[in-house]
């Protein structure tokens, strides 16, 4: 199981992507985990409504999505368990597009255009792993096992 979470891809073509995604994601689960950036802050943010009516209590979908953006994008810079990380960020994503940013597309809107492209990355991850440059890569060896 933990071979196949590793597993990735030899390119580097993941590398890039990693990074911008990573980035974003601990730049916006810093903002509401502990204000950096002009966020609001764990606190603040707990206060909010969760986008579902089913998503109850809300502080605890509140807090899995705060430190999900923070930890996911955490183990998708370092590219460790890259794969489980984009999961963590797919769902958030899938989330704020069809619980918060649906009804238009465009960002100046409130759109969907920014978590539907966030979204693609993520999946992009998941298919390929975390590649050359990534944790996950100097856990196995050439032939795929761990070591």
């Amino acid at each position: 199981m933990f071979r196949k979470l590793i597993a990735t891809a030899p390119t580097w073509m993941t590398v890039p992507v990693r990074i911008a995604l990573g980035i974003v994601f601990i730049a916006h689960g810093a903002q509401k985990v502990f204000g950096s950036w002009g966020g609001r802050g764990l606190s603040a943010y707990l206060e909010g409504t969760p986008p579902f009516g089913f998503m109850r209590p809300g502080w605890l979908w509140l807090s899995a999505a705060a430190f999900g953006e923070l930890l996911g994008g955490i183990l998708v810079l370092l590219g460790l368990l890259t794969r489980f990380g984009a999961l963590v960020i797919g769902i958030i994503m899938l989330v704020a597009m069809f619980g918060v940013h649906w009804g238009a597309f465009f960002m100046n809107n409130r759109g969907i255009e920014f978590t539907f492209a966030l979204l693609g990355m993520a999946i992009a991850l998941l298919i390929a792993g975390g590649g050359q440059a990534s944790i996950d890569r100097l856990l196995m060896d050439g032939s795929g096992r761990r070591r």
